[in-house]
């Protein structure tokens, strides 16, 4: 039986890990998997917080860390920690609340929100219903009419930035979900998108990856061209390579974000933290590098700052703790995360961000 969500945060919830079992008894079996699954032997999205253990703190001692703080300054504004959320398609199949019960929770938290294109709430209702710091992502459409109204609605309603997903043109291999039979239910709908364009019908002999699906597909192209039509950053998202992050740089983005999309797109590739010290090296420090996949602890965030991340984005986490209880579920998850991280900035003589780098760490 599907438990209704808690309106009150249990006693033994005490860390974002805590929220998994109790998210599992509030959705169905086809929610819990699209949620929880990863591409093929999941392989990926285990080694994405494996990443984390493998690396260890020094820990540095008498530091004078008071007034420290966990703000930092992005495109011009100033964010008060650098947990993000991560851009989670249909979340009012987790929760009724939705898209909006997760913006009450960032806005008490003071945390930036990335909205996806496939939500269930309009991009319109989000921004009119609460205060949370909003960020647009963008999945880019086959008619760039489509995908430009998009971007204009986004300006329009006051989203400070463009993050653009480039890592997912073909939905991944998720075979937990295929085998929980997953399908949108109704009436749930991505609402932001006027109606999902047929795929075309593949010929004899024709391959339904190369000739129907990928000839539509975004190319660095269509990256230009959102460039060129954007007056918004724009960041480019599901970076793992160096030299697709110094294009992304050289072509005019305001920054990335180094991701695997969860491990949920193309298993065996690298843990988002294994591939970030490489692509911090070849930025520079030019644009901001932004992480996500296996954050689950304020000392993960720290870890990923000391290699080169300017902040982090949290998903699944948050997920589960908007099924468990709605925006308070969300709001507590990240207060956790905060007050973990500012304990282990503390306990490492790191009195505020940019304090924190690579001699915090045994490599």
């Amino acid at each position: 039986m599907i438990k209704p969500p808690l309106t009150a945060i249990p006693s033994d919830i005490v860390s974002v890990n805590d929220y998994a079992p109790y998210a599992r008894e509030r959705l169905s079996p086809m929610a819990w998997e699209y949620l929880d699954s990863g591409a093929g032997d999941e392989w990926t999205m285990m080694d994405n917080v494996a990443a984390f253990k493998d690396i260890r703190l020094k820990g540095r001692v008498l530091g004078e860390v008071g007034g420290g703080h966990t703000r930092l300054n992005l495109f011009g504004q100033t964010y008060e920690h650098p947990i993000f959320l991560a851009p989670v398609a249909y979340q009012k199949l987790f929760h009724a609340g939705g898209e909006l019960a997760t913006a009450l929770g960032a806005a008490v938290t003071q945390t930036l929100m990335v909205l996806s294109t496939l939500s269930t709430t309009t991009l319109e209702e989000v921004a009119a219903a609460q205060t949370a710091q909003l960020w647009f992502q963008l999945y880019l459409q086959r008619d760039r009419a489509v995908s430009l109204d998009l971007i204009r609605r986004a300006e329009r309603e006051g989203y400070r930035a463009l993050v653009v997903t480039v890592d997912a043109p073909l939905a991944g291999v998720r075979n937990r979900e295929q085998r929980a039979g997953f399908t949108l239910p109704a009436p749930l709908s991505p609402v932001n998108l006027p109606g999902t364009p047929p795929v075309p019908q593949v010929g004899a002999g024709e391959s339904l990856i190369f000739d129907s699906l990928m000839p539509a597909a975004p190319t660095w192209k269509d990256i230009e061209w959102v460039l060129k039509e954007a007056r918004v950053p724009v960041l480019i998202k599901g970076i793992l390579a160096p030299e697709d992050a110094e294009h992304a740089r050289a072509l005019g983005a305001a920054g990335i974000v180094v991701s695997n999309h969860g491990g949920r797109v193309l298993d065996t590739v690298p843990a988002s933290l294994d591939a970030l010290p490489r692509i911090a090296e070849i930025i520079q420090g030019r644009i901001p590098i932004l992480l996500d996949g296996g954050v689950r602890r304020g000392s993960d965030v720290f870890k990923a700052i000391a290699l080169g991340a300017t902040a982090v984005m949290v998903g699944r986490p948050y997920v589960q703790a908007l099924a468990t209880a709605g925006a308070l579920g969300v709001a507590h998850a990240l207060r956790t995360l905060r007050e973990e991280l500012e304990i282990v900035m503390a306990l490492s003589g790191a009195k505020t961000l940019a304090d924190i780098g690579p001699d915090h760490l045994f490599l």
